[in-house]
């Protein structure tokens, strides 16, 4: 997903006439709308869809519109120039204004259902209507598709307004949870993982919404009061935005028999996010049924190579149910996430989460939206018993395939050239009983130290000598091992590219919007710089600022160290 430096070097579109011209509509061009939609895309109300891949809906505009941010790095990978974010009729797109479409661009955005399954339950309660034909992007709301350097991007407005999807909601986002997915949508690509990406970000200046937080010092774990936010919209870039839910939708409707065209409809998304996901990796020139197969084992390997790196940097996706879950195999929907600081194997920022969702039950979860994904597309086979076995089989090998990803990833953050059992294990123990910072932790053992006491920066507890003791007999024997894979300075500098020096600090982030949402943006533009280098060494004033351990007063505070996913 990086830009080659020939794209960088390529002639920037400065006007926002050169930026239509890029308009290229795969979606709306090669899947079904559904046939109760209406023409003119004024669908804002909950209704029941029952056929269709999308639902044609206009974005309400937020009023008003003043920016606060743009990712300098994802508009030179489209050859945008930085100027075209503050252009009067750009600004109107991406906050919602499609009346300002010209040809190629239509001026119509598109909504899409899809199913939901919880940890491989199929549930439907979530649906007003009980039927799951409610189901989908409630606030969210697709409008450009397009080719930019070679490569084709969709933009997704998130606040945009309600859709048939919206369950009665007004299909805004607030100011606080935007920010946090600008930021951290941009923070996972500079981490060198997989990920949807941050365009633009926009906050009205006249529309507010009300929704439930935490007052001032709260310690509750529910939010504690009712707050009026600034309704605004970030929007966010993919090469897709298909789910495995969506796939699901399709599956369940084919099973139920709903209409005659179910098979079809599967068939046609399930091609769709070939194309558009899976092109340079699956021949085209395969029949269906291999491409499927085919599918399959790619979306098996970058689905747990993708779980495995989210460990690596201590990120928590905390509802990873299906629909939560891009069937691209990137990081998608950042709601109630969060990133690790104590470590904590059940860590898990999100109230509504438990621990089936919490850091290190992410690999159980990934299986289970994995194994939706496989029921979903397996009666795309049912005529070709060959193919059907060879994908049981991709099936079969899921667990085995993401362990090997995360000890792969456990013997990279310990320097290692093999996975070591017993030293993790050993070593994940000793992190839970001093309650160590993940993330400084493994920034100092990257610096492959003899002694404990700068490893002893990270932790959270004062240490027992008996405790002291085993660190420093885990210690030596790491080191001993380490030594044996060669030149220490080379391991260290390999280490220091896996093992982060910035992560994500809630406690940091939290004043970002708040300054925001007061008019100054400052905050979030120093963020980007910083978070946009998440490996190197920075100032020391960053450093002073960014790499330390999380104050007392921010535990167990609400909206800090835990939250609703009210947004």
């Amino acid at each position: 997903m990086s830009a080659t430096s020939r794209d960088f070097d390529s002639p920037k579109i400065k006007n926002f006439a050169g930026f239509l011209q890029r308009a290229d509509y795969s979606l709306m061009d090669s899947l079904l709308s559904d046939p109760q939609s209406t023409e003119d895309g004024q669908d804002h109300y909950p209704r029941q869809v029952f056929s269709g891949h999308y639902v044609p809906v206009i974005p309400t505009a937020i009023p008003a519109p003043e920016y606060i941010a743009h990712s300098n790095e994802l508009f030179n990978e489209l050859g945008l120039s930085n100027d075209l974010a503050l252009n009067e009729q750009f600004s109107r797109l991406f906050s919602g204004d499609i009346t300002v479409a010209r040809k190629p661009m239509r001026p119509i955005g598109w909504a899409t259902g899809y199913a939901l399954s919880i940890y491989g339950t199929e549930y439907i309660q979530q649906c007003p209507f009980g039927t799951g034909n409610g189901y989908g992007d409630g606030r969210a709301i697709s409008v450009f598709e397009g080719l930019f350097n070679g490569k084709r991007w969709e933009m997704q407005l998130k606040g945009g307004g309600p859709t048939p999807y919206c369950r009665g909601a007004d299909g805004r986002a607030v100011l606080r949870s935007s920010v946090r997915e600008f930021l951290a949508q941009e923070y996972m690509h500079a981490l060198g993982i997989p990920t949807s990406r941050s365009l633009t970000l926009y906050v009205s200046r006249s529309e507010t919404v009300r929704r439930p937080w935490y007052s001032q010092d709260s310690r509750s774990i529910d939010p504690d009061i009712l707050v009026n936010n600034p309704a605004a919209i970030t929007t966010r870039v993919a090469p897709s935005f298909l789910r495995v839910g969506q796939l699901e939708l399709f599956a369940r409707r084919l099973r139920s028999n709903a209409h005659q065209g179910a098979l079809n409809e599967l068939q046609m998304i399930v091609k769709h996010l070939i194309e558009r996901n899976y092109k340079q990796v699956i021949s085209q020139g395969l029949v269906f049924t291999d491409q499927v197969v085919e599918l399959a084992y790619f979306f098996r390997k970058r689905l747990t190579s993708l779980v495995a790196n989210w460990m690596r940097v201590g990120y928590c996706q905390g509802n990873f149910n299906s629909d939560n879950c891009a069937a691209g195999g990137f990081t998608l929907d950042y709601g109630p996430f969060g990133f690790c600081e104590l470590f904590d194997p059940r860590f898990q920022p999100w109230t509504g989460g438990g621990e089936h969702f919490s850091f290190f039950n992410q690999p159980v979860a990934a299986e289970a939206n994995y194994q939706m994904f496989w029921a979903a597309i397996r009666p795309l086979l049912s005529e070709n018993s060959e193919a059907m076995v060879r994908l049981d089989k991709i099936r079969e090998g899921f667990a085995e395939t993401m362990q090997q990803e995360i000890e792969a990833m456990w013997a990279k953050k310990l320097g290692l050239e093999s996975y070591d059992t017993t030293l993790t294990s050993e070593l994940i123990e000793l992190m839970v009983l001093s309650k160590v910072d993940y993330t400084i932790f493994f920034r100092e053992l990257s610096n492959i130290p003899e002694q404990l006491t700068t490893l002893k920066e990270s932790f959270y507890l004062p240490s027992s000598e008996k405790i002291d003791m085993q660190w420093e007999n885990w210690l030596q024997r790491w080191r001993n091992r380490v030594t044996t894979c060669g030149d220490l300075r080379v391991t260290s500098a390999t280490m220091k590219r896996v093992n982060p020096k910035y992560t994500w600090r809630e406690w940091l982030i939290a004043p970002a919007y708040k300054q925001a949402e007061r008019g100054d943006p400052s905050l979030i533009k120093e963020m980007q710089n910083v978070y946009s280098k998440p490996y190197d060494e920075q100032s020391s004033e960053v450093e002073a600022k960014y790499n330390r351990l999380k104050p007392k007063e921010f535990f167990n505070a609400g909206g800090i160290s835990h939250y609703s996913c009210s947004s």
